[in-house]
């Protein structure tokens, strides 16, 4: 079983740095891992389509480069995404759209083995056995190393729904967590001010979450654009972020660059002063 950089550096009580991927093309994966800046790639597949040997070849991918991989799944599908992801070769998952502490026990169970508890080992989980790449196919299949695996696979949730914020306490007390994210995007949207992440009411919900998870001994996380948007974070006791998307990066680069470029052909083609 691969080691989980991840998983070590939150118990080590480092920092860590991830990013986020909306394309399956494996070779992305190792121009991140050729960095040497990153403990983790985000594939957001809940907004991407992918096909499960899309999955499997950014597991090689990951394994390649010694990278962690999370997986972010959507509502509705935590078990079989869940369960695809870790097999795979993502060991860590986060999990959109949690509202109740019955979703984010459903994550937690998604993750962990179906094993009953023993010394080092939590709860009894849903995760089953499988022939799936983490376990080599046929070399870790339903052992002792599979399960301890399972159990140092992090849990993430996002709290973005305003139901998730009424029930934040009881949601973040739910043995099995790890890690925290705010959404800002949906909750400014439940509560009436799509696309307003600056609200102060956003603000606010953002510095309870980050507040409270820090409280419980969780690890809060961050997503952002740009290296200094990380200093509203850390001065509330953030240190865990996930940094830029492939598809804003290159959004961003084709914007600027491209209005530079017209912006040049305009001059070359304006008429000379006193031309006739």
């Amino acid at each position: 079983m691969r080691r989980n950089r991840l998983r070590e550096a939150l118990e080590a009580g480092r920092p860590t740095l991830g990013t986020h991927l909306l394309s399956v093309w494996p070779t992305l994966v190792e121009l991140v891992g050729a960095t040497g800046h990153f403990d983790y790639i985000e594939f957001t597949a809940e907004y991407a389509p992918f096909t499960m040997h899309d999955l499997d070849n950014l597991g090689r991918a990951l394994e390649l480069c010694d990278l962690s991989g999370m997986m972010k799944v959507e509502q509705g599908e935590y078990l079989h995404q869940a369960m695809r992801a870790i097999g795979s070769g993502h060991q860590n998952v986060l999990f959109a759209d949690v509202r109740t502490v019955e979703d984010a026990k459903l994550a937690v169970a998604a993750v962990r083995a179906e094993s009953p508890k023993s010394p080092g080992l939590s709860r009894v989980g849903l995760h089953g056995v499988g022939m799936r790449r983490d376990v080599g196919t046929l070399r870790d299949v339903g052992n002792t190393a599979y399960v301890a695996a399972l159990e140092q696979a992090v849990v993430a949730i996002m709290v973005e729904k305003v139901e998730a914020l009424e029930n934040l306490d009881a949601i973040l007390s739910v043995p099995g967590i790890d890690m925290v994210q705010f959404g800002p995007a949906d909750y400014a949207m439940g509560i009436g001010h799509p696309g307003q992440f600056a609200h102060p009411k956003v603000q606010e919900a953002e510095r309870r979450v980050i507040e409270t998870a820090l409280a419980k001994g969780l690890h809060p996380r961050a997503e952002i654009h740009e290296p200094a948007q990380a200093e509203r974070y850390r001065a509330m006791g953030v240190r865990h972020f996930c940094i830029g998307w492939d598809v804003s990066i290159l959004q961003r680069f084709w914007a600027s660059a491209g209005a530079a470029m017209r912006g040049v052909e305009d001059k070359a083609e304006a008429p000379k002063a006193g031309y006739r």
